[in-house]
């Protein structure tokens, strides 16, 4: 099960596995092979709608089924349902299940989950490679910093990360996180990264601007990307990089990005276009 390859098949808060409507019903053996994995809708498990086509087709409502109400076990239903709506009148959004003030959503995806333990370990990490960004110093400065707490907290990450193994230069190289100089960079572009980058908002396009843009240039950055089967938020594989970048590589991760971009470049030349 999916729930075995992650943080040693223990998460700190349980866990819920979400079954595709579609599969479970059309599968008369879904509740023993569910059973034999520990499994059971209601109790650990819930079917889970989130498109139009499952919703249509196994309707929970016609099936007389409880939507879940507690993300503990037991669960108090069978099932969640996030459909988006569509442009058809009749296809209106369709949230049931998990949405109190306190109940969001049915939680992290695997992919996507981490220990407290590795959390802090990631955000120390990141703060190590703010203090390598070419210009960090000054950019601390002038948030009001002085010249002696920024050395304090420099030689603070400094020691954090030496005791938890988070600041191995050649490692955090060899996953296009800093430079031969130890200067961090952008994983796609190689670029080094300025730490104005973290302050700076997007340039956005005249006429499409928005006054509420939060997006910064620097953005959070998966090395390799998250996919299920892998458990790839963690250190070592979470970095700084340009927000552009980060956007061209989507799930495709940076080899294949750089594959494609290749093809596309290759494919110019041969044109004859001239850049």
């Amino acid at each position: 099960m999916w729930h075995s390859y992650c943080n040693k098949g223990k998460f700190e808060n349980g866990f819920i596995v979400l079954i595709n409507p579609i599969e479970y019903f059309g599968n008369p053996k879904s509740e023993k092979e569910l059973l034999d994995k520990g499994l059971k809708i209601g109790e650990n498990a819930i079917l889970f709608y989130e498109t139009r086509q499952q919703w249509n087709s196994c309707n929970p409502l016609d099936l007389k089924l409880k939507p879940a109400t507690s993300r503990q076990k037991p669960l108090g239903g069978k099932f969640v349902a996030r459909v988006p709506s569509t442009t058809a009148k009749i296809d209106e959004k369709i949230t049931i299940g998990f949405n109190t003030s306190g109940q969001k959503g049915a939680g992290i995806r695997v992919y996507e989950y981490a220990s407290k333990e590795v959390i802090n370990d990631c955000q120390t990490q990141l703060e190590y490679l703010f203090w390598n960004c070419i210009d960090a110093d000054e950019v601390a400065l002038a948030a009001g910093m002085t010249t002696e707490q920024i050395e304090i907290r420099k030689v603070h990450i400094g020691e954090i990360c030496e005791s938890r193994k988070l600041s191995d230069n050649k490692l955090l190289h060899e996953n296009r996180m800093i430079d031969k100089s130890n200067k961090t960079i952008c994983p796609l572009c190689l670029e080094r990264l300025k730490a104005k980058g973290f302050m700076s908002r997007l340039t956005q396009s005249e006429g499409r601007n928005v006054p509420d843009l939060t997006v910064t240039e620097i953005n959070l950055f998966h090395i390799r990307e998250l996919r299920t089967g892998e458990f790839n938020h963690k250190t070592y594989n979470l970095g700084w990089g340009h927000h552009h970048c980060n956007v061209v590589c989507k799930d495709s991760g940076i080899i294949d990005t750089l594959k494609w971009m290749k093809m596309i470049v290759d494919k110019n030349i041969k044109e004859g276009i001239q850049f």
